[in-house]
This record gives C-alpha cells, structure tokens and sequence, in this order.
C-alpha cells in the first residue's frame, strides 16, 4: 500500500512539488516577462548560449526550476549547489571536475540556491572560472543582489528579477497537479472545489511550492469516502496550511520594505496601517529596540516641533521596552505609534538641516563673522575678535538686530516652521522676534 492508501502503482516517493517542476519553458506558470516568446530566456534557449545569471525573486517562484531547464536546453551538465551546506573546499572541487568535463567537450552550469549566504571568500572562489568559461554560473537569491553578491561576480552575471507568481498561475498550477497522471494526483480519485483551489492559491502568496505542499498535505489528511473518493474540503486545505509563516527575513529586503511601510504610514497619519505593520514585526520576531529606535528617529524628523512631546514619548516607549521587554514589549510600542501616527506633522527642523548642511557642502568653511567670534586673548580682540557684539540679555525682550550667518550666506532662512500644532506659535514668535530686531536698532 502506498502514501495516500493505493496498491494500483508504487508512487514517486518525491514531494509533489519537486514531482510536478516542468522541463521545458512550455509547462512553465508565470514570469512571461522572461519566458515568454522573444524574452531572454526564450532567446538564451533558443540560440543556445547560456549567460551566467542571477536569479532574484521570492521563494516558490521558479528560480530552481528555471535553472534546470536553461541548462538541460543548453546541453550542459547541471551541478546543484547549496550555499548552506557548502564551503570553498567544496567550489573548488566542482571546479576541478568542470575542467575535466570541458576537456571532454562538456560544458557545466554550477547552479548556486541562496548565493546571498556566501561570504566575499567563498563568492571570489567563483570569479577566474566564471571569467574564463570554465563554469556557467545560476545563482538563485531572495535577497537584492546588489546588497549579497560582492560586485566583481555581479558584473559578471546578468541580474533577472522573478515576481510572486498571480492567483491564477498558483490555481493552474493545482489544476496541472490534480490531473496530472504521470506526476502529479491525477492516478487517485479526489474532488476538490474551486473554493479550495482559490483559498490555498490566496494563502500561497504567490509561492507554488507553498501552494503544491499544502495541496499535497490536505490530500493525505483526507479519508475517502465510501465511493473511495477524497473530497477534499476547506477544512482540511485550512488545516493543512496551518498558520502560514511570515515573509519577513530580518537580515533581509523584506525587513526593509516592512520597515518603510511602517514609517511611512505613521507619516501619513494613518494609526490603523502603522499599528498593523508594527504587528507584522513583533510577530515576526523583530527585534522590539530596532522599532523604538525607529520610533525616536521618527518622532524628531516628522513630527519634530509641531509636538515636541512626540520624541519624549518616543523615548518613553523605547525605555519601557527595553525596561519590561518581551513578550509585553508590545504594549507600549502600540501606545507610542498610536501618538505618533496622530500627532501633527512637521519636518521643519530636518529639512532646515539639510538645506544647511547643502549650503556648507557647497561653500566650504565660510569665515566665521568678527562680531561673533571668541576672542580669549589680546592678540585677538586686537585683530577685531568680538568687537561689536552685541548682548541680547541687555536688550529688551533679549532680542538684538545683529548677524549671525557668514556674510556670503547673509539672510539666508533655513528653519521655516509649519503651520501646524506647536510650529504654528513657533513661526509666530519667529515672527515677533523679527519686528522687536528691528525696534532694537
């Protein structure tokens, strides 16, 4: 009796999903931008030389596969590599077993899955082999080459981005696999609705061999009725899938683009998406100090002095955090994105900064006005040091009309409060201060 309870034929012990990888482009599901008729794996395949590539793209997307069939079209050996379990040691043996082959009129597509875990050591054993065709390398990476692959290999090898495969390439996928007869489900009697179909490609996001494992998974879970017949259900789909894992890498582009999300909906105001991408890191196991970090920055760049309450909650929220820890930590990270996504916004103070710090990278160090200058010493005040300065504290309401900027930069305003929250009394009082220079002339 076999895995799923049938005697008429022994049964690929092979997961489904390493069962059902197509040979050829033809039976390949999604990524027509590089497969399709005309793109460049249609044109690597049909002129039958085979660039070194990168394949970047999320997992389940068809990196490993895509590699095995340029290959086999390009009549090479395949030689499947795990940056995981593999070490220099390991490169240059396949290396040496390359020459040979090549002397042999034989050519060898080193195929490398998760290139981004090689250090620079192990990406270097790559480069003179690569450069002088010993090898063809496919690196398989989810992570942005530009970030994991050392730049001499990346120059070498063509980048192709792989996309999360749509809703309707997942369902042909499990369509392909419940008929299939030679690979896939198609030798044993099962029923599954389309409702099924659309809630395990919906929960697949975008991830066929998600998909095909947990169509696989609720197969075995299913006992036939009294026809013999699995029908399978969206109970069993759901138990299947379990509770579906995060994609979130913290070392990785992912961490990024959540990160961003989060700030950026808290500088839109939006509470209930900031609140939301906080969840997705702290359940995802993100470091709580990393947020609360986050949390002060964002408190001084946007919200700054339209509520300068905002960076002490901030530091509030990352003190309390670092005080009571996890897993109660969330509590008042939740409190603190809650004031910050409401609070008014301003980033007055951060782009004054930058406009300054333009001013200095294009003029240099301007000289730094006498009137202003310290002058501890004889010699200085002799040369003009302070003379001239004059002491707000002995003017009325401390305001005194005298320059402060480098004559080349004279009038120029950098710091241009909002109208918003506490900025608005700010510019106000700047404002003021403004017409009282003048009465002290």
């Amino acid at each position: 009796m076999d895995l799923f309870g049938k005697n008429e034929k022994e049964v690929n012990p092979a997961p489904l999903a390493q069962r059902m990888r197509p040979s050829a482009l033809s039976g390949f599901a999604g990524q027509e931008h590089l497969v399709g008729e005309g793109k460049i794996l249609d044109r690597v395949i049909k002129r039958g030389e085979l660039p070194s590539l990168i394949l970047w793209g999320p997992p389940g997307t068809g990196k490993t596969t895509l590699a095995r069939i340029v290959a086999e079209a390009s009549k090479s050996d395949f030689v499947e590599f795990s940056a995981v379990l593999s070490g220099v040691k390991e490169i240059r043996e396949v290396i040496k077993a390359a020459k040979d082959s090549l002397r042999l009129g034989r050519k060898t597509v080193l195929f490398v899955d998760e290139i981004h875990r090689f250090n620079k050591s192990q990406q270097d054993a790559f480069l003179h082999s690569v450069e002088d065709g010993t090898i063809t390398l496919i690196g398989a990476t989810t992570e942005n080459p530009s970030f994991e692959v050392n730049a001499p290999l990346l120059s070498r090898c063509k980048v192709l981005v792989l996309e999360s495969l749509s809703d309707e390439s997942i369902k042909k996928i499990l369509r392909d696999a419940l008929s299939d007869k030679e690979r896939g489900l198609g030798n044993f009697k099962a029923e599954i609705g389309k409702e099924v179909i659309d809630f395990i490609a919906d929960s697949s996001t975008g991830d066929a061999r998600s998909a095909l494992n947990s169509l696989e998974a609720a197969f075995m879970i299913t006992e036939p009725d009294s026809e013999g017949v699995k029908r399978i259900t969206l109970e069993a789909a759901t138990e299947a899938m379990q509770k579906k894992a995060l994609l979130y890498d913290k070392s990785g582009e992912e961490h990024y683009n959540v990160i961003s999300a989060f700030i950026k909906s808290m500088r839109g105001s939006d509470a209930d998406a900031a609140l939301y991408w906080l969840a997705r890191m702290v359940e995802a196991g993100e470091d709580p100090l990393f947020i609360a970090r986050r949390m002060v920055i964002f408190a001084s760049e946007d919200i700054g002095n339209a509520d300068p309450r905002a960076i002490m909650v901030a530091n509030a929220v990352k003190d309390s955090v670092d005080f009571i820890g996890m897993p109660e930590g969330w509590i008042p990270l939740a409190q603190g994105v809650a004031y910050l996504a409401t609070a008014p916004k301003s980033n007055a103070s951060y782009m004054a900064y930058l406009e300054a710090a333009d001013d200095v990278k294009k003029h240099g160090a301007l000289p730094v006005p006498l009137h202003i200058r310290n002058a501890p010493t004889k010699l200085m005040k002799g040369l003009g040091y302070g003379k001239g300065y004059k002491y707000p504290h002995s003017f009325k309401d401390a305001v005194a009309e005298q320059d402060y900027l480098p004559d080349a930069l004279k009038g120029r305003a950098y710091y241009k409060p909002t109208d918003r929250g506490y900025d608005k009394q700010i510019a106000q009082m700047m404002k003021d201060r403004k017409e009282k220079k003048k009465e002290s002339k």
